[in-house]
């Protein structure tokens, strides 16, 4: 019997399709958080919105109100993306990004444009704030536990890819009519919704959240699908008994939403402690200063470095995208070799000593000492990109149990864009009122993310999502820190995981779905019951 399929496809090339789709996803991210940089100061943008002419307090409002959208967004599925499902939330994400950039290119002098272009930012933001929200963890629940941490690295890192093609095609379109210069580059975005909204249809829902609503025919058939294996095979049993223990330890089933009190609890699921660990991660990668250097190179550059020379800005900006881009790919190589924790250790030293660099170099007030910033916003960018620009999409949507994953990874994507929109309608005043100043505070603010990582960050790299669990319940029962239980514990089969879970406590013995299924589905085929449990 033949693997159940969808568009055709099942196995690796499903896997593979619906990888493609998630980080057709974070490209429209990238593309949409890139493209305001080039065109805020073009002339013929100030000629439609007046007020944002020579004005950085407009400007970064301009700007940052998209975050404040994209917050919503995250809101809006922290509310209700337990009922609507990681599919369907994706496919209104896309669509709501499409009717955003309509609201914008459509800004025309005499009708209140500067109002019109913030309403088509805002919307625009709702629906890429729930794309986020929603993205990782569909991926990661439907991801393989030795691939996880590289897919939806491969997503967070075409961000990057995003802000090159934005970066690149603005430069282009700056040598076209005023129109041009803004309305095609913003109006590009659209492709990707399109991609993005269309191809979902198409695509399963994920099986762990279908069977957190007892659609287990579904559930069994997506297994089935995204591992390349018949419904009754063993191994599309097993893994389905596994997600369901995982389940029912943690009283999610039955299609009930999380209550919001779950997410402030503690106890062997320790649900307070991921969630704050994955909500610091995206904190932290926001005030650490990346999205002044993305949204603002050449602003920073025309100010610092090319003092009234918006072509040469541009130009610098296109190459910093460049090596954002290259650097990305970097953590795709690293990601499961290297672990979590020492990525976001090394990316914050090198965040830390590229601010330090770039403030110091400002210091003399001299042209040619000025171009030292160039380079340490270089480095920064480089730093950033093979470390801190994927690893926070990735860590929450991992080290949050399945009861809170949806609510909690919610949580996180709202701490991103509150944090975003602070830095980024801080920058310009910060520019203009401290200068150099601005680069010493994010310097101080890398320096104290050190401690926090190295003591409170337990290491998940080839750790299954039930794997995880394990860690969490192993340091409350034993009383150890989280990082030394990570660091114990050793890599577990399914059938180990459900040993662990007994042991600890997380599961009690009419839980023991996994191993119970497992031997039936073996007795099956001749053998005993009893044998095939002292093998487990």
């Amino acid at each position: 019997m033949a693997p159940p399929t969808y568009m055709g496809l099942s196995g690796k090339s499903l896997s593979t399709a619906l990888s493609a789709i998630c980080t057709t996803g974070f490209l429209l991210f990238g593309y949409d958080q890139g493209v305001m940089s080039g065109i805020l100061t073009a002339p013929a943008f100030a000629d439609v919105f007046e007020e944002t002419r020579n004005n950085s307090t407009i400007q970064g409002v301009v700007t940052s109100i998209y975050d404040l959208g994209c917050l919503f967004g995250a809101i809006f599925v922290l509310t209700v993306g337990d009922q609507l499902g990681r599919r369907r939330a994706m496919i209104i994400g896309g669509i709501v990004m499409i009717i955003g950039t309509l609201i914008q290119i459509t800004s025309y002098p005499g009708h209140s444009p500067l109002a019109q272009f913030i309403i088509g930012r805002i919307v625009t933001g709702i629906g890429n704030g729930m794309n986020t929200s929603t993205i990782p963890t569909y991926q990661a629940e439907c991801s393989k536990t030795s691939n996880r941490g590289l897919l939806i690295c491969i997503q967070g890192g075409t961000i990057a890819f995003g802000t090159l093609i934005a970066y690149w095609l603005e430069y282009g379109a700056s040598y076209g009519p005023p129109d041009v210069v803004w309305r095609f580059p913003i109006a590009f975005q659209i492709l990707f919704g399109v991609i993005l909204s269309s191809a979902m249809y198409w695509l399963p829902e994920s099986p762990r959240w279908l069977l957190t609503h007892d659609r287990l025919e579904e559930a069994t058939k997506v297994i089935a699908a995204i591992r390349g294996y018949d419904e009754d095979s063993e191994e599309t049993v097993t893994e389905r008994a596994i997600i369901l223990d995982s389940i029912n330890a943690s009283g999610v089933s039955g299609g009930k939403s999380t209550p919001y009190k779950a997410l402030f609890t503690n106890g062997k699921t320790q649900h307070f402690r991921r969630m704050l660990l994955g909500a610091s991660s995206q904190f932290m990668q926001q005030v650490g200063g990346c999205n002044a250097v993305i949204y603002f190179f050449p602003i920073l550059c025309e100010t610092f470095i090319t003092p009234g020379d918006h072509n040469m800005a541009l130009l610098l900006g296109g190459v910093n995208a460049i090596v954002y881009a290259i650097f990305a790919t970097v953590s795709w190589f690293l990601i499961e070799r290297v672990g979590r924790r020492k990525l976001f250790l090394w990316g914050t030293v090198g965040q830390f000593l590229s601010m330090v660099l770039a403030f110091a170099s400002l210091i003399p007030g001299t042209r040619s000492a000025a171009i030292g910033t160039c380079v340490a916003l270089f480095t920064y960018i480089a730093s950033f990109g093979a470390t801190w620009l994927p690893l926070p999409w990735l860590y929450p949507a991992e080290i949050n149990p399945i009861m809170t994953r949806a609510k909690a990874n919610a949580v996180s994507t709202c701490t991103n864009w509150l944090f975003n929109f602070f830095i980024v309608l801080i920058t310009p005043v910060l520019v203009t009122k401290i200068g150099w100043g601005t680069f010493l505070f994010f310097a101080v603010l890398n320096a104290t993310f050190i401690p926090v990582i190295y003591f409170f960050y337990p290491e998940t790299a080839r750790r299954s999502l039930e794997e995880i669990d394990i860690i969490f319940a192993k340091g409350n029962v034993e009383k150890i820190s989280y990082v030394k239980a990570a660091k114990e514990l050793p890599l577990l089969t399914d059938e180990e995981v459900e040993q662990e879970a007994l042991r600890l406590g997380l599961i009690d013995t009419a839980a023991r779905g996994a191993m119970k299924v497992a031997a039936q589905h073996r007795e099956k085929d001749g053998v005993p019951v009893h044998e095939t449990v002292e093998r487990v």
